[in-house]
């Protein structure tokens, strides 16, 4: 089926990028982006929403600027969206981490509702993080390549991450992100490729956790670049997001989207 969830945990000696040839193919996002505006009609026509908020969250060295396309697609499917207003994302700090848990309770203390939560990349890492600091406030996350492995060899950008931040970035250092692997206490999907040319798509995979059967996986055909105006990852993200609060279900493609979804076992 289309959505799977591993049933083996990565073994430690196959922690690496991607290769290299992938990579430097990232620069095929120009042509999903195109894709997103040409079937943005289309796009309009997916499942609406109940309108609660979204958070979405950018990637390493990104803005909203690069999230923008995304929320003014959510805003149309009658979603509340939030960018996230903090600059690029760069440092791994108290500050910042302090900074991302005022902007999730302001929003909830706006609207009264739930927030869910789209994180790109390392914007995946921080949703799952702030779902797991206030679990009661956020409806579900949802991530896009993101490396939550604890492994950093998952992902190439790990020496700039690593030069910006440190080997420790702050809040590991107090004791905060620890255990990336583990998933929140909310329903939780992560949106991977195997052709990331940034993350390794191994090191996106959610395993299974005893006692939290609202994890799964979706495999799309992408770029990591192109991860946030994929149509097949916005048909994603709208299914799930579409869910009635409390109802959660593990994806399942209509027949004819299933092209775009490739059924393999992640392992």
């Amino acid at each position: 089926m289309p959505a799977t969830t591993a049933t083996r945990k990565t073994p430690e000696a196959e922690a690496r990028p991607p290769y290299r040839f992938l990579a430097l193919a990232e620069g095929r996002a120009v042509f999903e982006l195109a894709a997103f505006y040409a079937s943005r009609p289309l796009l309009s026509q997916l499942p609406h929403g109940d309108g609660h908020p979204v958070l979405v969250l950018p990637g390493f060295l990104a803005s909203d600027t690069s999230t923008g396309p995304m929320r003014r697609l959510l805003n149309d499917l009658g979603y509340d969206a939030y960018g996230w207003g903090l600059g690029r994302n760069v440092r791994v700090d108290l500050e910042r981490v302090h900074a991302m848990e005022g902007l999730l309770l302001d929003i909830h203390r706006k609207t009264g509702r739930k927030v869910s939560i789209v994180g790109w990349s390392l914007g995946g890492v921080f949703a799952r993080e702030l779902a797991k600091l206030h679990p009661g406030i956020v409806r579900q996350v949802i991530t896009l390549g993101s490396p939550i492995s604890d492994d950093r060899r998952h992902t190439n950008a790990s020496r700039l991450f690593e030069f910006l931040n440190g080997k420790e970035p702050e809040p590991v250092k107090h004791g905060r992100f620890a255990g990336l692997h583990e998933a929140p206490p909310v329903p939780t999907t992560s949106i991977l490729t195997r052709t990331d040319g940034v993350v390794h798509w191994r090191g996106s995979v959610q395993h299974p956790q005893a006692g939290n059967e609202r994890t799964e996986n979706i495999e799309v055909h992408a770029s990591h670049c192109g991860l946030g105006v994929n149509p097949s990852v916005m048909i994603a993200v709208a299914d799930r997001l579409a869910q009635p609060e409390d109802e959660w279900k593990p994806f399942s493609a209509k027949l004819w989207q299933r092209w775009m979804f490739p059924e393999c076992a992640l392992h």
